[in-house]
């Protein structure tokens, strides 16, 4: 068989297998940690070190040497990387000392320790059935959670229990769903710098109500239980303790103010910091903590009428013990230094990568939201300098004096991956396939707020008139307007089957200031609608091959409600729609995400009636593909079972996909192939 783009995009997990990733650079610069597996097809990551002196790349552990059983997992450990959204294996997850000297991951449910100088590779002689294993700062300890308890051991297998519990529904040293899924706090514990000491979530989920996920295609299979916080309900009630781990003695942290939500905590040589959130999003408070007492000290508010906004890598306290935040002032993200601007007013800051007397950062500048550039802002002196060109989309991990970059522009076939240190740049190598297509992609702006639009047509420069395809996301924290190749390669194999394929980030979408993240208040559904139809309205003028009377829509979870909405409301201007894992009713829905726009929804039951699409179903007059996977446990099959109940009751024609054993993630192989190649077909039946 010849090989296809659906076929290499499945196998491959998007193009992403091959690339390195989850780096970790010592202190001193001379080693900079990484994942890879062995091809653009190897779903096994392998652990390598980059030798910064030699410009060598060493590998120091290969999974598949060790003989483990490599599926073998315990149910924490799938919820975990489905939260992390996680399809690779082998080495997924590591942790080094401070001074990254050792790692410590899990392979096969086992623990498994390796000297990165030597090479040399142990096996502790501890239980198989752990997960979130880390090591000791001073690399002495080993730290790990079995079951619902935490738990460490030393380097010769000696292990203690440092916090458990006789309840079923309460566990130490992890975090809960919501953390997980909607904060991106994805662990529940913290070693202090000097190894004394652990700061250790207590979660008790006895609040949350118990949902069952069914495996329908397998009837003799008991549902699995599922606490699911949906809007409105109860959240699981979180604690903050600080464990001595030579005496074991727990001290309870007590926050002065009411809060819901745990959403931060931070530990580096100039103390312990957390930060919590009240149930309305509309407080955060940071406290500094005494680990010897637990006594806390309110250091920093920030209050916003919509909601304040959590980013990634803050806060954090500066060696010199002030306080980084990043709010939401003059109508962009700024950085802070003990609340007073260290950003300009053009930039929206997007998360910081590490902390010193040199900040690094990512930003944009809000007039080009879809370039991100690494920033430096040199603490003494005020001054900031891009260290990337703004020519695409930078990530970056370590400290200003040895980085590791990744940028994927327009102009590359895949992103390349480059470590800076001090004035030399080091190449990584990139195993990652080349894709079998290549986006042709034009990036503008339309209307007086310049949404940001990506507009993706075929290779072979075929003549109009050609249906559209619009592609968005459209939901709040993504965007799908970038300036990188990677962003648009399904979109491109759709274009070259004769779409014009459009995609606009609509008003939510980050990058483009303050007052743009909040016009979805109290409304996820209108605002965000009007401008795609705006889009829609100035398309010919934009790509005059786009034939206007034949649009279709596609999307994933909030794409997917978004292309549901648009075929529901707009049937005259959505002529078909796919709508993959929507949610098609925000109370069912979880309390994090869902409250943050449209309140609790005893107290703004009208925004929540505004925004479902059960109540509209009497508005579709085209057809419409629903397709979910009967094992996710994010937007659960209820949503579109609901809707397909209501729509059937109406006597509105539809199609449901259900995937079997599928996910919110579709990371097997022949699902995710057949899957795009299911959608072309009914796009063009209906658009023909």
């Amino acid at each position: 068989m010849s090989d296809t783009f659906p076929r290499q995009y499945a196998r491959t997990q998007r193009l992403t297998l091959g690339e390195p990733r989850s780096f970790t650079v010592s202190p001193d610069g001379t080693r900079v940690v990484f994942a890879r597996s062995s091809s653009g097809v190897d779903n096994v990551n392998a652990l390598w070190v980059l030798d910064t002196a030699t410009q060598t790349e060493r590998l120091v552990l290969d999974p598949r040497a060790l003989g483990n059983n490599l599926d073998a997992l315990t149910p924490e450990e799938q919820r975990r990387r489905e939260r992390a959204r996680e399809g690779a294996g082998g080495i997924v997850s590591y942790a080094c000392d401070s001074d990254v000297r050792q790692a410590v991951t899990i392979l096969g449910g086992y623990v498994v320790l390796v000297d990165l100088i030597t090479g040399a590779i142990t096996t502790p002689d501890l239980a198989p059935g752990v997960f979130d294993v880390r090591l000791s700062p001073d690399g002495t300890q080993l730290s790990y959670v079995r079951g619902k308890s935490l738990c460490i051991a030393t380097l010769d297998d000696t292990e203690r229990i440092l916090a458990t519990d006789t309840s079923d529904t309460v566990s130490w040293g992890s975090a809960e769903f919501i953390a997980a899924e909607e904060m991106g706090r994805f662990r529940g514990y913290w070693w202090s710098p000097d190894s004394a000491h652990i700061a250790a979530c207590r979660v008790d989920v006895a609040p949350v109500q118990i949902w069952y996920i069914a495996d329908p295609a397998h009837p003799h299979l008991a549902a699995t239980e599922h606490r699911y916080p949906q809007a409105g309900t109860s959240n699981a009630t979180v604690t903050l303790h600080v464990i001595d781990t030579q005496t074991m003695a727990l001290r309870d942290v007590h926050f002065s103010e009411q809060y819901e939500y745990l959403t931060h905590v931070g530990w580096n040589t100039s103390g312990l910091i957390a930060q919590t959130q009240t149930r309305d999003q509309q407080r955060v408070d940071i406290y500094s903590i005494d680990p010897h007492s637990g006594h806390t000290h309110l250091v920093h508010t920030d209050t916003d009428p919509s909601w304040v906004e959590l980013v990634p890598g803050l806060p954090q306290l500066l060696p010199d013990g002030r306080l980084l935040t990043a709010p939401d002032r003059h109508d962009v993200r700024c950085l802070c230094i003990d609340n007073t601007p260290v950003t300009p007013p053009h930039l929206q800051v997007r998360s910081v990568v590490s902390v010193d007397d040199v900040i690094v950062c990512i930003a944009n500048d809000i007039a080009t939201p879809w370039i991100h550039d690494v920033y430096c802002i040199d603490v003494p002196t005020g001054e900031i300098t891009p260290l990337t060109q703004g020519n695409g989309v930078v990530s970056a991990t370590g400290s200003a004096s040895c980085l590791v970059l990744r940028e994927s522009t327009l102009d590359t076939e895949r992103a390349s991956f480059m470590v800076r240190h001090n004035t030399r740049d080091i190449a990584l190598t990139s195993l990652a396939e080349t894709p079998l297509v290549s986006p042709n992609v034009h990036i503008t702006t339309v209307g007086p707020r310049n949404i940001p639009v990506a507009i993706v047509t075929p290779r072979d420069g075929r003549s109009g008139p050609l249906p559209v395809l619009f592609d968005p996301y459209g939901g709040p924290h993504a965007q799908r307007v970038v300036a990188s190749r990677a962003a648009y390669l399904s979109s491109q194999w759709f274009a070259d089957q004769g779409f014009v394929v459009v995609i606009a980030d609509n008003v939510g979408t980050p990058g483009k200031g303050s007052t743009w993240e909040r016009g979805v208040h109290n409304d996820l559904a209108a605002p965000v609608l009007a401008d795609q139809i705006e889009v829609l309205d100035a398309l010919p003028d934009l790509e005059p091959r786009a034939d206007i009377s034949r649009v279709g829509i596609r999307g994933w979870s909030f794409g997917g409600y978004l292309a549901a909405l648009a075929v529901i409301r707009r049937s005259d201007r959505f002529h078909a729609a796919v709508a993959g894992a929507p949610v098609t009713d925000w109370r069912l829905y979880d309390t994090h995400y869902t409250e943050r726009y449209l309140g609790h929804p005893d107290d703004n039951p009208a925004a929540y009636a505004a925004t479902s699409l059960l109540s509209d179903v009497s508005q579709l007059s085209q057809p419409l593909l629903l397709v979910h996977g009967l094992a996710d446990d994010n937007v659960v099959a209820a949503h579109t079972l609901q809707l397909s109940s209501v729509l059937l009751a109406a006597g509105k024609t539809h199609e449901v996909l259900p995937l079997s054993g599928v996910t919110h993630m579709t990371p097997q192989e022949e699902v995710a192939e057949n899957l795009l190649l299911h959608q072309l077909a009914f796009l063009q039946r209906h658009l023909a």
